[in-house]
């Protein structure tokens, strides 16, 4: 057995057979030094079999298998409890879509390697730049600053994106804030930072985000305008549980 990778991220997946690219999670794995964590949250269709063929070829990639459909959140939660069993130094997750790129994934990865002791996460960030190639809808977009700007408030941070599905936390820093099941559905990012900034002296340093040089919206992504609202009351029930 060789040493363990430094970096271990966590893919959701629900009813992704349709949309898995195994050819770029293969590609991830080529091109860095890191491991996976497949988290088959209760799917219906061929996503359990496809999962358990990847990590049946790439000794790095494992699979957990949640019996019911439990929410992203929560497989996500799960994934990261398991990714940390193995030790490595930096823990994170991003979707099974890769509405962020793979190649996004790899300069993510690389950045949060360079990062001093004192940053403790790095999350993406979908800013519309000159030279970058964000395509995202007008609604959502526009829905999405307004959530960021309540869920910065709640935070009491000034992050622009707590949903971009894109993040990275140093490993040692997780096992207190995912000791519990989020209690947000649809919020979960925002519970996860909430939690992490509790544990750290200047949050305000100790996270940083990166802005994207590619991400795009998924056509039939299952978020929706729907969701977006619930979401913003999910994070006023947030808000009010946070008050002392």
């Amino acid at each position: 057995m060789g040493p363990v990778p430094k970096v271990t991220l966590v893919v959701p997946c629900f009813d992704e057979a349709r949309r898995l690219r195994m050819d770029e999670l293969a590609r991830l794995l080529d091109e860095s030094d890191l491991a996976l964590v497949l988290v088959d949250d209760g799917s219906t269709d061929d996503t359990p079999h496809l999962l358990d063929q990847f990590a049946a070829i790439h000794p790095t990639a494992t699979v957990v298998h949640l019996e019911a459909n439990a929410g992203k959140g929560e497989a996500v939660r799960r994934g990261l409890l398991r990714a940390i069993e193995s030790g490595p130094e930096w823990v994170g997750y991003f979707d099974a879509d890769l509405a962020t790129p793979i190649d996004e994934i790899v300069r993510l990865v690389r950045i949060a390697l360079r990062q001093p002791a004192e940053v403790r996460a790095v999350i993406a960030s979908r800013v519309r730049l000159l030279g970058s190639d964000i395509n995202r809808s007008a609604i959502r977009h526009y829905l999405g600053r307004v959530f960021a700007t309540a869920a910065s408030m709640v935070l009491e941070l000034p992050v622009y994106d707590t949903q971009c599905g894109a993040k990275l936390f140093r490993a040692d820093d997780l096992r207190e804030p995912l000791a519990e099941p989020f209690t947000t559905r649809w919020i979960f990012d925002v519970e996860l930072l909430q939690r992490l900034c509790a544990r750290l002296d200047q949050p305000a340093r100790a996270i940083i985000e990166v802005p994207l040089q590619q991400w795009s919206d998924v056509h039939d992504s299952k978020l929706g305008p729907t969701a977006m609202l619930r979401a913003g009351w999910q994070l006023l029930r947030l808000r009010l549980r946070s008050r002392p």
